[in-house]
C-alpha cells in the first residue's frame, strides 16, 4: 500500500504514518531525536495520541520508534498534558490492537512509561529508559552510574524485564517487531493467520522425552522440549534473560499460532519466584487478549522459598498467574512433563483452573510436596531407615499421573513421542471455543 501520512503540517518531533511493515498494514510513529533530542512538545504527544487514536479505530497495530529525553521542558506544564494524553489512548489500545515500541535512542521520563503501556518493547544497543535519570540517582542515593548501567537494552534486558528483545540496531529491531507481529492478527476480533508448513502434524516427538534425566533432581533445557514439538523447532521466545526459571515463547503447531509458557529446569529448578510470575502472567494475558492458545508445560517443585521473597509480595505476584490463567478463554493446554508439586501445580494451568486438556507423561509426578519434603515434615522422628521406607513408599503410591488421572485431574497419560499429534488435533478441535464472558467495566488483576 502507499503510504499515507497523518498530521504530515503539525510542528513537532514526531510523525506518524500508515505503512505496509512486511505485508501488515500498521500505524507508524516515529520521534526524531536529532530535533531537541526528540523532546515531545504538546504537539508531538498529540500526533502520538491521534496514531493512537487511528490504530484504535481502524484495528490497526501500532509499532513506535521511541527517541525523546521527555517533555519538553520550555513549553511545561503543556508538554506534560500531552504526553498524558498519549498515554490514555495507548491504554484504550491495550488488548484491542498489538503495540510494540522500538526504543533507539533515550526514552526518560514521561516516554519511559509510554514504553511501559506497549505488549512489546524492543531495544536497540544503543538504547536507554529511565524515570528518573543517573543524575537524580546519584544526588538523592548517593549511587553514580552512566546511563547505560542505569536503563540500557542489556539492564532492561536482565533486571526489569521491560525489554521483550536487544537488537544490534534500528535495521534489527524492526525486523523483529515484524517476527513478532507475524504470530498475531490485527486486533482482538481476528484470529492470527495461520502458517505455512511443511512440518506433519503426526510427527512423533520420542526426543522430547528423552530429553528428560533419570533423575527427577536432574536438569535440562525446556526449550529443546518446545522446539521439538513446534513446526520445524522454530520458537521465539521472549524476554529469555529476564526470569529465566519460566520460559515464554511463540511458536506454531500445525500451521497455528501459539503462545507456550514453560518451567526452565536450568534456572532455579523451575521453581516459581515474583519476577517469573510476572513475566508469565503478563505473557498469558497477552496470549489470551489476541486469541493465541496457550500450551503450558510444567516442571516446577513449587515456589522458591524464602523471606525476601514473602516480604516483597509473593502472595499477591503468585496470584497474578493464577488470575491470568482463571480468566483465559482461549484454548488452553497443559502438559505435565515431570514434577508437579503444590501451589505450583495449581498455578501452571491445572484442569480445575479451567484449562481444555490436561496431559501428562508417565513419569509425571503429581503431589502436594516431593517424597523427602513429605519425609521432613511427616517423618520428623523415624529413624533413616524408616525415613528411606516412607519414601519409597509415598513415591510408589503418590508420585505418578494415575492417581489423579483416576480422579479426572489428567485427561490422558500419553508417550512423549505422541504430544506433538495430541497438541495439534486438540488445537484444531478447539479452533471455534468460545466462552461466555459476563459484562463488567473491568476485572480487578491483582498488582
Amino acid at each position: 500500500m502507499v503510504d499515507v501520512a497523518l498530521r504530515s503540517k503539525v510542528p513537532g518531533t514526531v510523525r506518524a504514518l500508515v505503512r505496509d511493515l512486511d505485508g501488515r498494514d500498521v500505524v507508524w510513529v516515529e520521534v526524531d531525536a536529532s530535533d531537541r533530542r526528540g523532546a515531545l512538545s504538546s504537539d508531538s504527544s498529540a500526533t502520538i495520541e491521534h496514531a493512537a487514536r487511528t490504530a484504535w479505530e481502524e484495528r490497526l497495530p501500532l509499532v513506535c520508534v521511541m527517541r525523546s529525553s521527555g517533555a519538553d521542558i520550555v513549553e511545561g506544564i503543556a508538554a506534560l498534558h500531552g504526553w498524558g494524553r498519549a498515554a490514555r489512548a495507548l491504554t484504550d489500545c491495550s488488548g484491542v490492537v498489538p503495540t510494540i515500541f522500538i526504543v533507539d535512542g533515550p526514552a526518560v521520563s514521561g516516554p519511559a512509561l509510554l514504553i511501559g503501556l506497549a505488549d512489546h518493547v524492543v531495544m536497540t544497543e544503543a538504547a536507554y529508559a529511565f524515570v528518573s535519570g543517573p543524575t537524580m540517582v546519584a544526588e538523592f542515593t548517593g549511587v553514580v552510574m552512566d546511563n547505560d548501567e542505569l536503563g540500557g537494552a542489556a539492564s532492561h534486558a536482565r533486571y526489569s524485564g521491560a525489554a521483550t528483545l536487544v537488537a544490534t540496531d534500528l535495521e534489527a529491531a524492526v525486523d523483529a517487531a515484524s517476527q513478532i507481529l507475524s504470530y498475531f492478527p490485527q486486533h482482538n476480533d481476528e484470529e492470527p493467520a495461520p502458517w505455512a508448513t511443511d512440518d506433519p502434524a503426526d510427527r512423533g516427538t520420542p526426543e522430547a522425552g528423552a530429553l528428560i534425566p533419570a533423575s527427577s533432581t536432574g536438569s535440562y533445557d525446556v526449550r529443546a522440549v518446545i522446539a521439538a514439538l513446534a513446526d520445524d523447532g522454530e520458537l521465539l521466545e521472549l524476554r529469555p534473560r529476564w526470569a529465566n526459571n519460566v520460559v515464554t515463547a511463540l511458536t506454531t503447531i500445525a500451521g497455528l499460532p501459539v503462545g507456550v509458557v514453560a518451567n526452565q529446569p536450568l534456572a532455579l529448578a523451575g521453581t516459581l519466584d515474583i519476577p517469573a510470575s510476572q513475566k508469565a502472567a503478563r505473557f498469558v494475558a497477552m496470549c489470551d487478549a489476541f486469541n493465541l492458545p496457550i500450551i503450558t508445560l510444567v516442571d516446577t517443585p513449587g515456589f522458591y522459598p524464602g523471606k525476601d521473597l514473602e516480604w516483597r509480595g509473593m502472595i499477591r505476584h503468585g496470584a497474578q498467574l493464577v488470575f491470568a490463567y482463571g480468566r483465559a478463554t482461549v484454548p488452553r493446554i497443559c502438559v505435565i512433563l515431570r514434577k508437579s508439586y503444590g501451589g505450583a501445580y495449581i498455578v501452571m494451568d491445572s484442569k480445575k483452573m479451567g484449562n481444555d486438556l490436561c496431559l501428562a507423561w508417565p513419569w509425571a509426578e503429581l503431589a502436594v510436596m516431593g517424597a523427602g519434603q513429605a519425609a521432613a515434615i511427616l517423618q520428623r522422628r523415624a529413624t533413616p531407615e524408616e525415613r528411606a521406607a516412607f519414601e519409597a513408599d509415598y513415591t510408589e503410591r503418590l508420585l505418578n499421573p494415575y492417581i489423579a488421572a483416576e480422579r479426572g485431574f489428567v485427561d490422558a497419560v500419553i508417550d512423549p513421542a505422541e504430544t506433538r499429534q495430541v497438541i495439534a488435533q486438540a488445537l484444531i478441535a478447539l479452533q471455534d471455543k468460545r466462552e461466555q464472558i459476563q459484562p463488567r467495566p473491568h476485572d480487578n488483576t491483582p498488582l
